[in-house]
């Protein structure tokens, strides 16, 4: 039992950990966003993240043997809906708060369990309901109350490339969960990056920008900080069940809120504190039903 313990206190660590180098990640990537295009910022960070993910891979003896696949279609999809996410995540925090960006981003698990009934033919149980109907509420409080004047600003902007980074994020995840049933998790984040890297440098003749040293230095740093933030994530949830993270959420979003105010000189806004408490209630009622469907498994095998 104590061994289970540390296990899951590991696994809590590091869900904080990741929160933190995923901040880490996003503000590089908005200190350069007026200056770099878009393009030129996914190329840069996926490009050395994949430093830290090879070595990773290494360690864990599954580089290059892990790498081979049976299904490469599979891999182009999740890839292309992963890179096709990155880019919008990205031009979203030119516009947004790393706050609003990152809180945007927990939409992902409403989209998702909304796929699961409409792509894959899960059920659509009152946990999901419930998910669904809070995220929306919480989505709901962030917008709505200042959309007019968000217009202006482009504010509207930003939130219409958030929610498509997590529609597009949720998307890469149930094609994940159709492939890992045949594929390892490092070909999986291995030809991600690869995918996220060309897609990034195809973009090269639309004109990018001439990189001082800071900048570069920035998006070298966006690229390392991603990498590791991957690798919390997956060691994270190997350790401890999405459920028992889910609280640790509200924590991974006190990051971004310091960035914002001591980095950028952005107030928390009352929409953003309104809508949190909704927002990851819906993420934690979708890791309840997970939780639930796993208990009741392990009851049924008891009989």
């Amino acid at each position: 039992m104590d061994n289970l313990q540390e296990k899951v206190s590991l696994g809590i660590w590091l869900r904080i950990l990741s929160g933190m180098l995923f901040t880490g990640m996003l503000v590089c990537i908005k200190a350069v966003s007026d200056d770099v295009p878009v393009g030129q910022s996914v190329f840069f960070r996926s490009l050395f993240a994949l430093l830290p993910v090879v070595i990773f891979l290494m360690l864990r003896r599954e580089f290059p043997r892990g790498l081979a696949t049976r299904r490469p279609l599979g891999h182009a999809l999740r890839s292309g809906l992963g890179a096709a996410a990155m880019f919008a995540s990205f031009a979203a925090v030119a516009f947004l708060s790393v706050a609003e960006a990152t809180l945007l981003a927990q939409l992902t698990p409403v989209f998702m369990a909304l796929g699961g009934v409409l792509l894959l033919g899960e059920r659509f149980s009152r946990y999901r309901m419930g998910g669904v109907a809070l995220a929306l509420a919480g989505v709901a409080v962030l917008i709505l109350p200042g959309l007019n004047a968000s217009a202006v600003s482009g504010q509207a902007t930003g939130y219409a490339l958030g929610a498509l980074g997590a529609l597009l994020t949720a998307g890469a995840l149930l094609t994940v969960r159709r492939i890992s049933r045949t594929e390892s998790a490092a070909s999986i984040a291995f030809y991600f990056i690869v995918v996220a890297t060309l897609a990034g440098l195809a973009t090269l003749p639309l004109g990018w920008a001439a990189l001082t040293r800071v900048e570069f230095v920035l998006l070298v740093l966006s690229g390392l900080f991603g990498g590791a933030a991957h690798i919390a994530m997956t060691l994270a949830l190997r350790y401890a069940e999405a459920s028992r993270l889910a609280p640790f959420e509200y924590i991974a979003l006190v990051w971004p809120v310091l960035a914002d105010w001591v980095l950028f000189g952005i107030p928390v806004s009352s929409g953003f504190l309104l809508a949190l408490p909704l927002m990851l209630s819906g993420v934690a009622l979708a890791a309840m039903e997970g939780r639930r469907l796993r208990l009741t498994a392990k009851w049924l095998l008891r009989r």
